[in-house]
């Protein structure tokens, strides 16, 4: 039996792991949320959320994969039992369903990092139809994600020590040093003093907001990527006695740092450059519109934005990528796991995401659909891994939790998992199909609406009747796992 792949260092998986949960929603979605749900009451709640749903959560899933060495599908048949297998298949699905327009996204990335190259962004812009006109342009589109697709597919056909390991050593450190150098431009223009009071200044009255609470929840769910699977398929090339409570916490906290640094880049260049307060408070309402439209507007107005801009895009575009690097490998190990090669497997991954992200290219609405279903997914395979490890035994996983930790966990962490985590899942997955119900009470049942509580249901019920019927194929298809060699 052939040796298995393994990161080099534990800095390595660090780093590839934080690459993972660091995306673009650090930088256009938390800033946003916390400028509108109180801002130091919202980063509060942010980090109460990592502790009790995001960073267990990963603890779980890197588990799974260090004892199984498996992906996510043989990953649940191995650790819960063969007819849990569905549960791993639905994870593998619902990363690549999210693969396939998370690649457009990528693209729109190195798009605007193109635009700042060129000096695009220069007084007198009119960002809005900039972005408009690239974003309807489909022949664009369907170029750039292809040119994000093929980069990510040369770093994952390279293996995990020369391509996953080595990238994510560049990728992250420069990531964190762009949005440094975004965020100390943005702190010293004048007036950012007054975005900077929105971003951390406590406004206690949103404590009693429910929705600070929810949108705190789903920033971090969604930003960590607990409940992806991305968390226990790197954890397959980990070694036997890797600290998982501290690595997952290093995770944790640095996806945070990110999000902060993206928030001190955001918010007081908005506040600061935009001409009155409702100008800047509208800005903050749209997700997408806020980078490539409000930001890109902004920075002709700032001393040295031309300099700026590419290095706020660039982080956005590394962001971007080092999540889609463990977004393809996810898929690539599942075909590994039924005995392909890395080689074939990647080719037929990235293949698939050029061919089934094609939709998300042509079609804008089509791309805000599936974030809407898989996005709201994600939460599903989070309520996965909370079941996976109560039916293996939670006292018993802590004990496993803590072979090699120097962080050893107590029983509060037994009481989260079994209790706090499964109270959330339920309160921010009702609060959304609440919401969705409230936007429009008499077509929210629509299968084909493009944000209803109908075409969530709808999409998933048709995922959940495959990954079900395909539970005994899934288990005999994943072959045992390759000996360990460490």
């Amino acid at each position: 039996m052939s040796q298995r792949e393994q990161f080099v260092s534990r800095l390595g998986f660090v780093a590839a792991a934080i690459g993972m949960a660091v995306g673009t929603g650090n930088i256009w979605r938390f800033p946003r949320m916390a400028a509108q749900y109180g801002g130091g009451v919202f980063v509060l709640v942010y980090l109460l959320a990592l502790l009790l749903w995001s960073a267990p959560l990963l603890m779980v899933e890197m588990s799974i994969g260090r004892k199984t060495r498996l992906g996510p599908i043989g990953g649940f048949r191995d650790f819960v039992g063969e007819k849990y297998t569905w549960m791993g298949g639905w994870m593998v699905a619902v990363c690549l369903l999210i693969t396939f327009y998370y690649a457009v996204i990528t693209g729109w990335c190195a798009k605007y990092f193109v635009l700042s190259l060129q000096g695009a962004f220069r007084e007198g812009v009119d960002t809005a139809a900039l972005w408009n006109n690239f974003l309807h342009n489909r022949w664009q589109n369907i170029f750039f994600q292809a040119l994000a697709i093929g980069l990510c597919g040369l770093i994952i056909y390279r293996g995990i020590q020369k391509g996953v390991e080595r990238i994510n050593k560049i990728l992250v450190p420069a990531l964190f040093l762009f949005l440094i150098v975004a965020a100390l431009r943005a702190v010293t223009l004048p007036g950012a003093s007054l975005g900077l009071r929105y971003l951390f200044v406590p406004d206690w009255s949103k404590l009693a907001d429910p929705a600070t609470w929810l949108q705190a929840f789903t920033q971090s769910a969604w930003s960590t990527g607990a409940g992806w699977g991305l968390m226990l398929t790197y954890a397959v090339y980990t070694k036997k006695r890797d600290d998982i409570p501290q690595n997952c916490l290093v995770v944790g906290f640095g996806d945070n740092s990110a999000a902060l640094l993206a928030g001190l880049a955001v918010i007081p260049t908005i506040f600061a450059l935009s001409p009155d307060l409702g100008v800047a408070r509208a800005s903050l309402s749209d997700n997408m519109g806020l980078t490539f439209i409000s930001l890109a507007g902004l920075f002709p107005k700032m001393k040295g934005g031309l300099v700026v801009a590419p290095f706020f895009f660039l982080a956005m575009l590394f962001a971007a990528l080092s999540s889609l690097i463990a977004e393809v490998e996810l898929g690539a190990k599942a075909l590994m796991d039924f005995g392909w090669t890395r080689k074939k497997s990647t080719m037929v991954v990235i293949l698939a995401c050029l061919v089934l992200g094609l939709p998300s290219a042509a079609f804008p609405s089509f791309l805000l659909n599936q974030d809407w279903v898989w996005g709201m997914a994600l939460l599903v395979s989070g309520f996965w891994t909370i079941l996976a490890a109560r039916k293996y035994g939670l006292e018993k996983l802590r004990r496993e939790i803590n072979t090699g930790a120097d962080l050893k966990l107590g029983r509060w962490w037994t009481f989260i998992i079994k209790y706090i985590s499964p109270c959330i899942f339920l309160a921010v997955t009702g609060w959304w199909f609440y919401q969705a119900i409230g936007w429009d009470r008499k077509t929210w049942w629509h299968p084909f609406k493009t944000s209803s509580a109908g075409t969530i249901l709808f999409q998933w019920l048709i995922l959940l009747l495959i990954v079900l019927l395909l539970n005994g194929a899934l288990a005999r298809w994943t072959r045992k796992p390759v000996e360990d060699e460490d």
